[in-house]
């Protein structure tokens, strides 16, 4: 913090999803319960706990709605009911965080994985997700807009693309709806190596494209990516991003 230029404090993060230390139903289950309260402060419990373990902020809550069974990653949803995974959303979000970020029992929330990665095709996850737009924002957006309005510090952007744009790069969403339209003032983090993964996507001939491609679309850090580590100092000399971006993502 003391020598480098910004003075940016290191941030530890960890996937709190059930639990720390104390363990609790996975979320599919915890959901069942339509309990608000008793979501609340399961989270809160385990963010005292990770806090005191050094955990700053939490790859948590996962608000994808999820209504095909086949998918891996159902396990980790509130479930297939939109109203019920933002009512679930706003609870987790409560709990990590508490009254006060700078409290050392809190622990800063992601609201993951915006949008629509619950409806990957056939299941599979890392699939494309097709839907219309009126599904979009009755079905699988509205989980994420309950964890803004609730204060959530991070949103993560999925894996996939949505009808061929890969989220991690889609301005759209991330930049004009979430940030514009929303007023989403946090931080917004890629998922591991997503911004590197513009590659396998097609939309992206190298990690300077990549770097490029998501820091236009709004995204903050790059985790495990190194695109913009290796990218950003090129597209930086090319005038393909401004220092003022750069300095926006890491204020």
């Amino acid at each position: 913090i003391e020598e480098s230029r910004l003075g940016i404090p290191l941030l530890f993060a960890a996937d709190v999803i059930h639990g720390h230390r104390t363990m609790f139903p996975i979320p599919l289950a915890e959901a069942a319960a339509v309990d608000p309260d008793l979501w609340e402060r399961t989270a809160r419990a385990s963010a005292v706990e990770a806090a005191a373990d050094g955990v700053m902020f939490n790859f948590a809550p996962m608000v994808d709605v999820a209504r095909d069974p086949r998918w891996g990653r159902i396990a980790e949803s509130p479930g297939e009911d939109p109203w019920l995974c933002a009512r679930y959303a706003e609870a987790k979000v409560r709990g990590f965080q508490g009254d006060d970020l700078a409290a050392p029992t809190a622990m800063a929330a992601t609201a993951k994985h915006l949008a629509g990665y619950g409806a990957a095709l056939a299941g599979r996850d890392y699939a494309s997700s097709e839907m219309s737009e009126l599904t979009l924002h009755e079905v699988y957006l509205p989980p994420f807009k309950a964890a803004v309005d609730a204060g959530c510090a991070l949103i993560m952007p999925a894996f996939q693309d949505l009808g061929g744009v890969p989220l991690t790069a889609h301005a759209g969403i991330l930049r004009d709806l979430v940030r514009g339209r929303w007023g989403f003032d946090g931080v917004i983090v890629s998922d591991y190596n997503a911004v590197g993964e513009l590659l396998a996507h097609g939309v992206a001939a190298d990690l300077e494209d990549a770097a490029v491609l998501a820091l236009d679309a709004g995204v903050d850090i790059d985790l495990m990516g190194n695109a913009y580590a290796q990218g950003l100092p090129g597209a930086l000399e090319k005038g393909r991003v401004t220092m003022a971006q750069i300095d926006t993502a890491v204020r």
